[in-house]
């Protein structure tokens, strides 16, 4: 299964146009705290449409607590603008619980936590920009999963 992890999540039209991405694709979000919005937000439901309702959600206080639930056999993959390597490099296994973590708008993932997974940060080659928006790059990396696991047979 497609998760895809927003790591203290900053902007709600972000959120929800991922949300809208994770329902398209038949992937869980997972949102982990503090987030810079209530999930009440006119704005979160506004960017997910009438579709809010019907994301598969979970919202977790903490990193650790998404990692220890997710056990050991979890493939994360982070995407950030100083991953190692171009996304289309990463190899999605078919039968594993696969995450595709990123981080808040404005300050990326912490170093600590991409540190513990040596090798497996990506990013999204782009030229005039330092960034995409969230939902931008969820959605490249995301696709590119999908692509390989409709391809593999999954």
């Amino acid at each position: 299964m497609l998760h895809i992890v927003l790591y203290q999540p900053e902007i709600p039209h972000n959120t929800g146009a991922v949300g809208r991405l994770c329902l398209a694709t038949g992937a869980r979000l997972h949102l982990i705290k503090p987030l810079g919005f209530s999930l009440e937000d006119k704005y979160l439901k506004r960017s997910g449409l009438d579709y809010w309702a019907e994301v598969e959600v979970r919202v977790w206080e903490s990193w650790e607590d998404l990692r220890v639930e997710a056990g050991a056999a979890a493939q994360f993959y982070f995407v950030e603008c100083q991953g190692a390597r171009p996304y289309w490099e990463a190899k999605f296994e078919s039968d594993a619980e696969i995450y595709l973590v990123y981080g808040p708008e404005t300050r990326g993932i912490p170093p600590a936590i991409m540190d513990e997974f040596p090798g497996q940060t990506w990013l999204i080659p782009m030229q005039g920009t330092r960034s995409l928006n969230l939902s931008t790059a969820v959605a490249v990396v995301l696709y590119e999963a999908v692509r390989q696991l409709t391809i593999s047979g999954s």
